[in-house]
């Protein structure tokens, strides 16, 4: 009974103890003798009474779904812990569990002092800034990033324009001593106890980044606040030093990063007048030792790449032509710009036409080459322009899949670019027409619903060669007459559904499978059967549209009934005469007398001339009609300058 009563009483003074969140040590040593009790009555694992202690003095603790909480009584009769949490009051733990699963919070932390006094901290973030982010950052062991601060601080402490309080704070800082701001936001500010000089300052940041790259980026931002340095020459020596040391040490594994960082010591050295140190590497010594040139200019920035294809034209003043027309057809698009610029500034546009129409002719030209080409196809061109080129598109695509190189740049600028094909043909005889036809029948680089699309544009333009693509298309037996406006309203409806139904629905089935336990989770297998539904359309739905011919109906005949034409019968059960309009496949619209020619009906009038019987039998009823007349019924046709092509095309996404 003693012993109980004893325990009573410290659960009663502990109580109370918490409402301020400390405990004195004479707290501690009672918690201590009453956690061992714990272990010897089984009650408690030993290795836990060390960290319970120090939770429990901690007064505030922080969970990793609950957030931070505040410890108001410890019950060692029961071994139960008492925390409120901002959304959940009161919630009771087992000790062992706490232990286990909360971290400790100082009440010095800026939770802590959220949950004790948020109305001072909103003053502090009012009158005083840094003193604010100071809290913030010692809570966080003197480091913390911008969006860990934004976290502690918005929306409880500052509720108002957060990108103005933090562009304000922000200048507190870079003029305060203390803060050391880094070059990448995802980077830590530093709190330092000493004031940095302007020097430290700015060097803290090279100093301390770690690897080429960040240095980099360091001496970047160091650049634009040295003016402001009193010894600024000796801090740019240090800088200069340590671009050297990395330069050497990234010679043969980074040569891009070396070369950037040339290029940036030497524009330092350029607006200082710092002077070269010994055995310094230069640009050159990178070109000449790079394997691959392309590769290594390819890994600059776009600014840099200008910077270093100048330097390698002040390196090699005899042979940098030749070298730019064999890097031309090495490198991708962006370097294709900037050396084909060059050339044409410099007044070789006539010795890159010649080398480029001879790799057209070769069909050796890449596909960063070939979709140079088909952006810039100007006036300058107009004698290379043709079907060659098309085919040199062709080849330098199946070469890439040859090559297992995976890029759909070009091929997608050939789908996408309505009058590319036509300005490519337009003027083209018709044998040469002819056979570009042929070779896009046989290339692997499209897939058949593309292969349709560039063939009706190119029968646009040449509306004889008609009969040399139809007749295989002909042996198409599966294929699907639909009108234009209804191929556009089951497009839209595709579309919809891979760009917005299919990814509304994954992040539903997401969100529902974070909620746990999916055999009890009926929010998640709903979303599951909703996916099952989507996906089982969007598979409809391809397939149609793979199998579409879309049509106006404006050759429809009218000897006999076919699909396209309005028909007037007569009932012969009811003797009064009726008119049905037999329309594609998508087209039924019962309620105005429209009929799919693929319903039951559609297709007893089919192939039935004027005077001819029709009869419909269907279930138990079954119905006759009289053909009395037939009229050609047109619909719409395509919507757009983009579907005006013979045959219908849509490009099925990838399932989500």
């Amino acid at each position: 009974m003693p012993a109980l009563a004893a325990q009573a009483e410290f659960y009663l003074m502990n109580d109370t103890m918490t409402e301020e969140a400390t405990t004195t040590t004479e707290q501690s040593d009672q918690l201590q003798s009453e956690f061992k009790r714990l272990v010897l009555d089984g009650k408690l694992d030993p290795k836990l009474t060390d960290p319970l202690t120090e939770l429990v003095a901690a007064g505030f603790c922080t969970h990793r779904s609950w957030g931070s909480g505040k410890i108001t009584t410890v019950d060692t009769l029961m071994a139960k812990i008492t925390i409120d949490f901002q959304d959940k009051p009161g919630h009771s733990m087992d000790l062992g569990f706490a232990a286990t699963i909360l971290k400790p919070l100082s009440s010095s932390h800026i939770l802590a002092r959220k949950a004790t006094d948020l109305a001072g901290l909103k003053r502090m973030g009012a009158l005083r800034h840094l003193e604010l982010i100071k809290l913030v950052l010692n809570s966080y062991g003197g480091e913390a990033t911008v969006a860990q601060i934004q976290e502690s601080l918005v929306p409880d402490v500052i509720e108002e324009d957060w990108k103005k309080w933090w562009a304000d704070a922000k200048k507190e800082m870079k003029s305060d001593g203390h803060f050391q701001l880094p070059v990448k936001k995802t980077e830590p500010i530093v709190y330092h106890a000493e004031e940095l000089s302007p020097a430290d300052k700015l060097m803290s940041n090279i100093r301390d980044a770690k690897g080429l790259k960040a240095q980099l980026a360091a001496a970047n931002e160091l650049c634009k606040g040295i003016d402001d340095v009193e010894n600024k020459e000796t801090v740019l020596d240090e800088v200069v030093a340590i671009l050297n040391d990395a330069i050497k040490n990234h010679l043969t594994f980074k040569p891009s990063l070396a070369l950037e960082a040339v290029l940036l010591r030497d524009a330092i050295r350029t607006q200082s007048g710092v002077q070269p140190q010994e055995e310094e590497l230069i640009a050159d010594d990178i070109f000449e030792k790079a394997d691959n040139l392309a590769e290594v200019i390819e890994g600059l920035s776009a600014a840099k790449q200008k910077l270093a294809l100048e330097a390698f034209r002040q390196a090699h003043p005899d042979t940098w032509v030749d070298t730019y027309l064999k890097l031309i057809n090495e490198t991708g698009l962006r370097l294709v710009g900037e050396l084909v610029q060059i050339l044409i500034d410099t007044g070789h546009f006539d010795k890159f036409k010649g080398n480029l129409t001879k790799l057209i002719s070769k069909r050796e030209a890449s596909t960063d080459l070939m979709l140079w080409m088909g952006k810039n196809r100007s006036d300058s061109f107009a004698d290379i322009l043709g079907p060659e080129v098309f085919r040199a598109m062709m080849a330098a695509i199946e070469n890439d899949r040859f090559q297992d190189r995976k890029t759909s740049k070009l091929g997608d600028l050939i789908l996408s670019d309505q009058e590319l094909i036509t300005d490519l043909i337009g003027s083209a005889d018709i044998e040469l027409v002819e056979d570009l036809v042929r070779a896009l029948q046989a290339t692997n680089c499209f897939d058949d619903m593309d292969k349709r699309s560039l063939l009706g544009r190119i029968v646009k333009e040449f509306p004889s060669i008609q009969p040399m693509i139809s007749g295989d298309q002909a042996r198409e037996d599966n294929a699907l007459i639909v009108s234009w406006p209804s191929l556009e309203r089951r497009k839209l409806e595709y579309e919809e559904l891979v760009k917005e139904k299919i990814p509304a629905n994954s992040k539903e089935i997401a969100i529902a499978r974070s909620f746990g336990d999916l055999r009890e989770n009926h929010e998640f297998k709903a979303a599951k059967e909703t996916q099952k539904l989507l996906l089982s359309r969007k598979g409809e739905l391809e397939f149609d549209l793979t199998r579409a011919r879309a049509t106006d109906f404006s050759d429809a005949t009218t000897d006999q009934v076919t699909v396209g034409n309005k028909v007037g019968v007569t009932n012969l059960e009811t003797n009064k005469p009726e008119t049905f309009i037999v329309l594609g496949a998508w087209d039924g619209d019962p309620d105005n007398q429209i009929l799919s020619y693929l319903t039951p009906l559609g297709q007893a009038f089919l192939g039935k001339k004027p005077g001819e019987e029709a009869k419909l039998e269907f279930e138990d009823e079954s119905r006759r009609y009289r053909i009395d007349t037939i009229e050609q019924h047109t619909v719409a046709g395509p919507s757009s300058a983009a579907d005006e092509e013979a045959e219908a095309e849509v490009q099925p996404a990838a399932a989500e």
